[in-house]
């Protein structure tokens, strides 16, 4: 019993260092999350608008131009992909992992030739460990990503896009990431960045209602070359920032139930211990009643 009664205390301390460990790096998503929101916040209109006007650039402008065509000269598919550094944050790489494995298997379906780009150590590690060659890959900065992170991959990618085939250009660059809904709730998502999809930002005129007119200076090819880049750009950076968020969210969710369990844990062995103490002492009595009984009949 005595054995027991030792196991259990040397748990209760062990599991109570860990709790000490999950209530920190709780309260170290909790305050960082805040700055992390209120980043997406302010780079979302920003981006809405720029996404608004190279649609409508796109689509009055009736011009060719390389980032909005097609391109059938070549099956190579680029796809970013973007996790966290870190565990300890639930589901939540695991889940965009599996988005993009999703993605890549519909695409390799209809014969097409993926090269991966990704950010952050669980999925350089997941793709490591699977020998899977990656043609990109940006760690340490996901949980605060920066501008400069964020252009130098939309400058490999749009590289990429923009290179002869021969040169291992691709024709479609995908981006899978998590966006940021609320504390609760983050959604893997997938969104196709080249060639432009104008989807988004340009509503449709209603049966009565006259088509904007639209007049380009210095022309729609130069509006295009200087606006397409920075689109590219500033929807990664957002991409980036809307993925940190959801990180920093989960690991705080994901802390405060470990807290929680590791509390429940503690009580448990608690009492396990307290009756290994009691069964000891009862043992300890009934030995000396024993012994006392012994001497009295001799």
């Amino acid at each position: 019993m005595a054995g027991s009664q030792r196991v259990y205390r040397q748990r209760i301390r062990s599991t109570q260092s860990l709790k000490k460990i999950f209530r920190a790096m709780e309260l170290i998503a909790a305050s960082r999350i805040g700055k992390a929101r209120a980043k997406v916040t302010a780079a979302t209109p920003y981006t809405e608008m720029l996404t608004r006007a190279v649609s409508a650039a796109a689509t009055h402008g009736a011009t060719e131009h390389p980032l909005l065509s097609e391109r059938t000269d070549t099956n190579r598919v680029a796809v970013l992909l973007v996790t966290a550094d870190r565990g300890m944050a639930g589901s939540y790489s695991a889940a965009v992992i599996r988005e993009a494995e999703t993605l890549i298997e519909r695409l390799e379906s209809e014969g097409k030739e993926v090269d991966l780009y990704v950010t952050g150590r669980r999925a350089v590690s997941y793709y490591s460990f699977r020998n899977r060659e990656l043609a990109g890959q940006w760690t340490s900065q996901s949980d605060a990503p920066d501008v400069e992170t964020a252009n130098d991959i939309a400058d490999r990618l749009l590289a990429a896009f923009l290179a002869p085939a021969e040169e291992g250009g691709v024709g479609e660059l995908h981006v899978v990431y998590t966006r940021f809904v609320n504390m609760v709730t983050q959604k893997p998502r997938i969104v196709r960045l080249l060639p432009l999809e104008v989807v988004e930002g340009v509503e449709a005129p209603g049966k009565n209602e006259a088509l904007p007119l639209y007049e380009f200076e210095p022309s729609a090819e130069a509006v295009l070359d200087a606006l397409l880049p920075r689109y590219v750009r500033r929807r990664i950076y957002t991409a980036l920032l809307q993925s940190a968020a959801s990180e920093l969210a989960a690991r705080q969710r994901a802390m405060h139930t470990a807290t929680d369990n590791a509390e429940d844990l503690i009580r448990n062995y608690t009492r396990l211990a307290n009756q290994a103490r009691q069964a000891e002492i009862t043992q300890e009595i009934s030995e000396i009643v024993s012994g006392a009984d012994a001497l009295a009949a001799s």
